[in-house]
Parts: C-alpha cells; structure tokens; sequence
C-alpha cells in the first residue's frame, strides 16, 4: 500500500507563511495526481490546490495567488506553500494522492495521510 506523512504544520500569525510537506512511500506509483485538502468543522473536507502528473496546478478560488502547490518527484514529495494564511483557515491539512483517470474525473482522492495541524492567528 502507498503511505502519506505530513509535516510543517503548527501557529502561524495571519500574513506569515509555512511550508507543508508529504512524504509518500510505498506503493507510490498510485499517486499520479496529488492534493492538499482541509478540513474544518463548518465545512468538511475540501480540496485547496491539486497537481497532476504532468505538473498542472489547479487551486479553489478563495487560495489563489497565497497558497501554491508543487512536487519533488524524485524524492516523492508534496508541498503546499502558504504565504499569507487568514485566521478562518485554521484547519487540519492532508495530502491526497491517486490515479489521474480517478481524480481528474471525480475530484476525490482515494488515499489520505494523517494530517497536520494547522493554526492561524490575528
């Protein structure tokens, strides 16, 4: 099975910045598309920003221009910069991967690590 680890996550002051990080391991060939989502409790589970195997990004409209999305696929590594993060994006951050056919026809994610916490405050 494929494995998801994220890391980075902890308080920042709204207008700083934090990188998060997601190792995969395993069976990682399941992961050709790849994700970030959040998750709070108004909202559920959401995707912010996603990459495909080709390195296209797509971002929801409320993280343009301060969230950014990027990968190291040779080390097998996701990341999501987020410079300038509001107060109500305080939430649980995942890393999401699966096959593109998948993804790209649903916009779900069939494996998710366990998530880091994220805090943001004014």
């Amino acid at each position: 099975q494929v494995q998801l680890v994220e890391s980075g996550g902890g308080s920042v002051q709204a207008g700083g910045s934090l990188r998060l990080s997601c190792v995969i391991t395993g069976d990682v060939w399941v992961s050709e598309c790849m994700a970030w989502g959040r998750q709070t409790p108004g909202k559920g589970r959401e995707v912010v920003a996603s990459i495909d195997s080709d390195g296209r990004t797509s971002y929801e409209d409320c993280v343009k221009g301060r969230f950014s999305i990027s990968k190291d696929s040779v080390n097998n590594t996701l990341y999501l910069q987020m410079n300038s993060p509001k107060p109500e994006e305080t939430a649980m951050y995942y890393c999401a991967s699966d096959w593109c056919e998948w993804s790209d026809a649903f916009g779900r994610y069939f494996h998710w690590g366990q998530g880091t916490q994220v805090t943001v405050s004014s």
